[in-house]
């Protein structure tokens, strides 16, 4: 049985195997934006790599990977299929620029890929714990606390997604912000809902006796509030939609509570 450091190290070559495969792509392609489908990919071939080198098959494991791969597969799918034939994020545009077309072919692969590749696998670390520790453990309160915040998160980031692609869908609603559903309660219930999922994994590992990859989990929470997510759409928003000023002041930014009066 190979160590848990070394099952660790199995997942980070197969993330960067993958991290590889597409910057070749999108060098020929020339588009990153292709690695933002895949993020949620990368954690299910870590996942999977996780299950196949860890002992034993236990309910903790097959649960775990079953959520994972519901989890992982939506997201990619859904960031697939809203980026499907749109040309390369603004974000990427602008590193192309600022570094010269001539070179970002390379710099790319430090800057984005390699960069999301070790982030997805520093991330990732519940998701061995909670496979590698007490192998032949039976399910206890702390795993159906995990399915439980699990399905609230799975809830909110489907759900917000959803809403969000049905009301961009309606040329009426060009310009408007979105107020209503999960959007009442949170501006942002897709990131929440991937954080709340990430704190999901991170409860399966401390079931297994893990309590340290908890840091992983903190570790996803600030790049979705603090970098990737919340904090770089916030400015975004706030200069291309006039109205988001007044729902700021109605609605919790992140954690969900019923709207300001």
């Amino acid at each position: 049985m190979m160590t848990f450091f070394e099952t660790y190290l199995y997942g980070l070559l197969t993330i960067m195997c993958m991290m590889t495969l597409l910057w070749i792509i999108s060098v020929i392609i020339k588009n990153v934006s292709i690695v933002d489908p895949f993020w949620g990919i990368g954690f299910v071939l870590a996942g999977i790599t996780y299950y196949l080198n860890t002992q034993g098959i236990n309910s903790r494991k097959m649960i775990l990977l079953i959520l994972l791969l519901i989890w992982g597969l939506r997201l990619s799918i859904y960031l697939g299929w809203r980026n499907w034939g749109k040309e390369e994020d603004f974000r990427y545009q602008q590193f192309r620029k600022d570094y010269g077309a001539h070179r970002y072919w390379w710099f790319s692969f430090f800057q984005v890929f390699l960069l999301q590749g070790v982030l997805c696998w520093l991330i990732s670390a519940p998701l061995l714990a909670a496979m590698y520790f007490m192998p032949d453990s039976d399910l206890n309160i702390l795993d159906y606390i995990a399915i439980l915040v699990w399905a609230v998160g799975f809830a909110f980031e489907a759900g917000g997604d959803y809403q969000l692609s049905r009301f961009k869908s309606r040329s009426a609603n060009k310009g408007k912000v979105l107020n209503t559903g999960f959007w009442k309660y949170t501006r942002h219930p897709n990131y929440f809902g991937d954080a709340t999922i990430w704190w999901a994994y991170g409860i399966f590992a401390v079931a297994a006796g893990s309590y340290i990859t908890l840091l992983s989990s903190l570790l996803m929470t600030l790049l979705i509030i603090k970098i990737s997510g919340v904090a770089m759409l916030e400015r975004t928003l706030k200069e291309t939609k006039p109205q988001y000023k007044e729902y700021i002041e109605k609605t919790n930014a992140f954690i969900p509570w019923f709207p300001k009066k």
